[in-house]
């Protein structure tokens, strides 16, 4: 039985998770510029709720992917993580470029997790047993890309017992008529589709 938008996105027990929205993902230093032509609007959308989520009392979480100089730790098994590897801008730590995005309020009360491997947050990261040990039962997640990283994200949540919600106006994908392709026809058999103002609305 589908669960209403109030029951779903009780504040109690849901979690706002933010997957690489930094600088060097959506921001002006974008390493994929196709990537990030597609993703601005994210930015107000994803603060907005960042905002609102912490007004209802729901946790925020920024999952960040990040890179030594050397590479070690880093997945090589990928032609996208080559690519990222060769790409102009680095996702070092500690760099403005990882950073979550300017534009995006970090505030104290919000958790920031980085990786140094994987095509998703969720992966041997520690997001799920942070998850659960917050009493989350319900993740809204937003960033990029809906091609690969979203997409990855969805689906390790719901293996991991979570219920997923995704605002289409906080995730991103490209080309664009591909990214609404997966919404519609991928996501939409596993998660909850939405809208940011919907979502607003469960929190007032």
């Amino acid at each position: 039985m589908a669960l209403d938008m109030g029951t779903l996105l009780a504040p109690g027990t849901t979690a706002l998770v933010t997957q690489e929205c930094q600088n060097g993902v959506i921001g002006k230093q974008a390493v994929f510029p196709a990537l990030a032509e597609q993703t601005q609007g994210l930015i107000p959308a994803i603060d907005t709720l960042c905002k609102a989520a912490r007004a209802a009392g729901a946790p925020v979480l920024h999952c960040l992917a990040v890179r030594r100089p050397d590479g070690q730790g880093a997945n090589r098994n990928a032609r996208m993580f080559g690519a990222a590897a060769k790409a102009p801008v680095q996702l070092l730590p500690g760099s403005t470029a990882a950073d979550v995005a300017d534009g995006i309020e970090v505030a104290e009360s919000d958790l920031v997790l980085t990786r140094y491997h994987g095509l998703g947050p969720m992966a041997d990261t520690g997001l799920a047993a942070v998850l659960r040990n917050l009493g989350v039962q319900t993740v809204v997640g937003v960033g990029v890309s809906l091609n690969v990283g979203m997409l990855n994200f969805a689906m390790d949540a719901v293996n991991a017992g979570f219920q997923f919600v995704i605002p289409r106006d906080g995730v991103a994908g490209f080309p664009p008529e591909y990214a609404e392709a997966v919404l519609a026809n991928t996501l939409n058999a596993v998660a909850t589709i939405t809208t940011t103002d919907e979502i607003l609305a469960a929190w007032r």
